[in-house]
């Protein structure tokens, strides 16, 4: 039963192959083996690859079924189509388009099953990648924002710098009113005389200045100080809005570039793996010799080739024969009395019948 699962599998016709020996038939079963398994392992290849996109498992699973039957139907073709004739380089000629479609089938079987087996390292190629991507993130979304908060913390200390000023100014006419009353300054008269008084006067003006300022000043500080508390909440909100797009950065794109940066080697050595797996059906047909199955097989194609021939040929000699005869007949005919009187009527009675049509037709129109 499974022998003959993997005759069919190799595309042979099972009709001849009966009749062939044992181990012709194992040959063949033997190709179609390895044309299931192939077809197998692109079905797990696939399966995973869909994974990693759909993230479902039964979906991933019946895409990957449909990838893994065009696979067979493939490999079943060009196992199938390839002749023995005994003649290698016709042979190799022959095989050389399936080979290229046997190296394609190869990759892409192959991708999908190494992003699985290097898993862990991809991983870790990926996190890095993650953290990269976060950090540039973060950085340009504050450049959009770092502008504003700069501007409005430099107005701060412009007000802040407004009131020191202010302070300094206060607290100069506060000394020039001391000294004026100790007597070491101005008119270095001991006592609270007229310019005491003066001076004292503008100190308590320009104070009063001072609060004024620092009320309006402050509560514009308040004021930009709130501006940026939202501009900063803005940042840590975008921050935190687009930072599940770049923990989900793991697709099959992603994880196909992340295995490109690892070392090629391993990579390159599972290609190869596959390669040999999925072109040894036809090696093993280029490399067998012409057996019994090839030759009943190359036997049922020349006979109806022959046949097909011979039909063909029959044809073409009779209707030959055919346009001959019908040439001598209607060449005979020619000369017959009786058959020129008889359409010369036939031809008066229709000559007859347009006449008298044409003059109805103009009749009715005067």
């Amino acid at each position: 039963m499974l022998k003959q699962f993997f005759i069919i599998c190799s595309g042979s016709d099972t009709d001849i192959l009966n009749q062939c020996s044992k181990g012709e038939q194992n040959k063949y079963a033997g190709i179609g083996a390895t044309v299931f398994f192939t077809a197998l392992m692109a079905f797990i290849a696939a399966s995973f690859a869909l994974y990693t996109v759909f993230d479902n498992l039964y979906t991933s699973i019946f895409f990957g079924l449909i990838w893994g039957l065009l696979i067979f139907n493939l490999d079943r073709y060009i196992v199938s189509t390839i002749k023995k004739t005994g003649h290698v380089v016709a042979e190799i000629i022959q095989a050389s388009p399936r080979i290229i479609l046997a190296v394609i089938i190869a990759i892409v079987i192959s991708k999908p099953l190494e992003l699985k087996i290097f898993e862990k390292e991809i991983n870790q190629v990926l996190l890095e990648q993650k953290n990269e991507l976060t950090l540039a993130n973060k950085n340009q979304i504050a450049e959009q924002f770092n502008p504003n908060i700069e501007n409005l913390n430099k107005d701060i200390t412009s007000l802040q710098q407004q009131i020191a000023t202010k302070e300094a100014e206060v607290n100069a006419l506060y000394d020039t009113y001391i000294a004026e009353a100790e007597g070491t300054a101005g008119t270095k008269l001991l006592g609270k005389g007229p310019v005491y008084t003066e001076k004292r006067d503008k100190h308590d003006a320009l104070l009063l200045e001072l609060q004024q300022l620092k009320e309006a000043n402050n509560s514009k500080i308040t004021a930009i100080e709130l501006q940026i508390q939202t501009l900063e909440n803005d940042y840590k909100t975008q921050v935190t809005s687009t930072q599940p797009i770049i923990n989900n950065f793991d697709g099959l794109m992603a994880r196909v570039n992340a295995l490109n940066k690892l070392p090629w080697l391993p990579s390159f050595f599972i290609f190869l793996l596959f390669l040999a797996i999925e072109t040894s059906p036809i090696f093993a047909k280029l490399l067998s010799p012409k057996g019994a199955y090839d030759y009943k097989l190359e036997d049922e194609e020349t006979a109806l080739k022959t046949n097909v021939s011979q039909n063909k040929h029959q044809r073409e000699a009779m209707l030959k024969t055919d346009f001959a005869l019908n040439d001598r007949i209607y060449k005979d005919l020619e000369q017959e009395d009786e058959l020129y009187a008889y359409k010369r009527t036939k031809a008066r009675e229709l000559m007859q019948l347009q006449a008298d049509a044409f003059y109805k037709q103009q009749k009715n129109i005067l």
